[in-house]
Formats: structure tokens, sequence, C-alpha cells
């Protein structure tokens, strides 16, 4: 199994994971052409995808599903929730399946486990991918982590992990207040400490590949996410990925 993203942060969201013959996309918050760029970038077609999971309806993270999934008939998976927060865009020429947090279901050879988090949305889910041996857990746009989750995630063998924020920074940047409540609140988005404790509260000693993602340019550094999680985990900051939102992350094996 393999995995890699499209791009992650506020300007948009997509990441792929392979397994045997099966491609799967999740989310997508660019334009068409340049999804296409990107995916060509990773060596792949959008003919070679299989389908799209979408994790909430907010823009960052489902823009570019319907357009996408139109253009290269791509079926497409989401909550009744998100569904019913985007009718209009998929009501024609698109295939779509409604799933059920904590429902397991499979798109070919990639098992998919979604599961529900606390964010200001819908019916927002993240998702865990597997192959049968290997496990792949994502976590993102949550403004907390709740004993599901941990117990969702614990074992991976890899992990994608928001650390939108610094506290510190949150708090003296130059963001309303009102937006600085809803990003640290309790349905925004995760900030370094918060991840670097989930991580602490759950095993790894699977874990292969560690990738921070979903940083806000303003308020956090590749640095800082980097040395909250490194810490916790003893092991040098150059192991940590940072996703970028210009350049993603590449391909990466789980062996």
């Amino acid at each position: 199994m393999r995995f890699a993203l499209l791009g992650s942060g506020s300007e948009g969201n997509a990441l792929v994971v392979g397994a045997g013959q099966t491609c799967v996309l999740m989310d997508c918050g660019f334009g068409l052409r340049e999804t296409e760029r990107r995916l060509a970038r990773l060596g792949l077609s959008p003919g070679q995808i299989s389908g799209i999971v979408v994790t909430h309806e907010h823009g960052d993270h489902i823009s570019g599903v319907a357009k996408l999934a139109k253009a290269h008939k791509l079926p497409v998976w989401l909550t009744h929730g998100t569904l019913r927060q985007q009718e209009s865009a998929f009501a024609s020429d698109v295939v779509v399946t409604e799933i059920s947090p904590d429902s397991p279901f499979s798109i070919g050879d990639v098992h998919v486990l979604p599961y529900p988090v606390p964010h200001d949305s819908a019916e927002p889910v993240q998702f865990v991918f597997g192959d049968g041996a290997r496990r792949l857990a994502v976590l993102t746009d949550a403004g907390h982590v709740t004993p599901h989750i941990r117990s969702v995630l614990t074992g991976c063998d890899a992990l994608v992990l928001e650390c939108n924020h610094d506290t510190t920074m949150l708090e003296l940047g130059n963001y309303p207040l009102t937006l600085k409540r809803r990003v640290g609140g309790h349905y925004g988005h995760l900030n370094n400490q918060q991840a670097a404790a989930l991580l602490a509260a759950m095993d790894c000693g699977r874990l292969q590949h560690l990738v921070a993602a979903h940083l806000s340019q303003r308020n956090n550094t590749p640095e800082l996410a980097v040395q909250a999680l490194s810490t916790v985990l003893g092991c040098s900051g150059e192991w940590v990925g940072v996703a970028t939102q210009t350049g993603g992350v590449d391909w990466r094996e789980l062996a």
C-alpha cells in the first residue's frame, strides 16, 4: 500500500491511497486542471482513480469533487449530511453512494473505514484505509480528540495528522476574534499540542510514516509542528513529514 498528498491546507486538500490495482482519492479542493496537474506529478491520470471519498462539505475539501467526478466518470462516497449540503453539485452525472460513520466498505482493493470527528460541518468523517495487512489513518479538521478517535487510530502503520496551528501564534495573530475562536474551538482544528498529545496516548509501535498536515500558513510553521510531534515520539525531526499547500507529499510506501 502507498499514499501521497496532492496538497494540504486552507487553499485545497487531496490525498490518494493505492493498494493492489486500486487508487482512491480522498477529498478534492482544487480545480479540475490543477487536480489533473497534481495527479500527473504523482504519475497518475484521473482514469487510474477508482473513486473519491469525501470527509465534509467545506470548500477546501469538496470544491473540486463534483467537477472531477463528472469529467472522468468517477463514483463518489460521502455521508448523508455532507450530501445534503451539496445536493445541487451532485444533482446529475455523478454516481453517489451515501456512507454511514463507522460503517466500513471497500473500493476495489482498498478497505475504507470512516469515523466521525468533531468539526463545524454537517456530518464530518475522516478515514482509515487498509489493504488487509496495513492501515493508513487520516485525521484532519477536528476540534478535539475523542476517545473513539484514539481507539480507531491506535496501532496504525501510517498517520496523516492535523497540526493546524500553534496556540500562541493564533492568539497573537491578526485573525478576527470570531475566527480565532472558531479555529481554536471544540469544533475547529487541532493544534500542535493536541496532535502531540494524541500520539502520546496511542500505540505508535507499528508507525512507519507520520505526516503533519493542514498547517496554517499564518498561525503555524513546519518547524513548530515537527518539534511537537518528534519530541513525543523521541525521533529525529527529519523523520516527520510535512504536507505543504503547493507540493503536498510524494509517494510513501507501507512495507
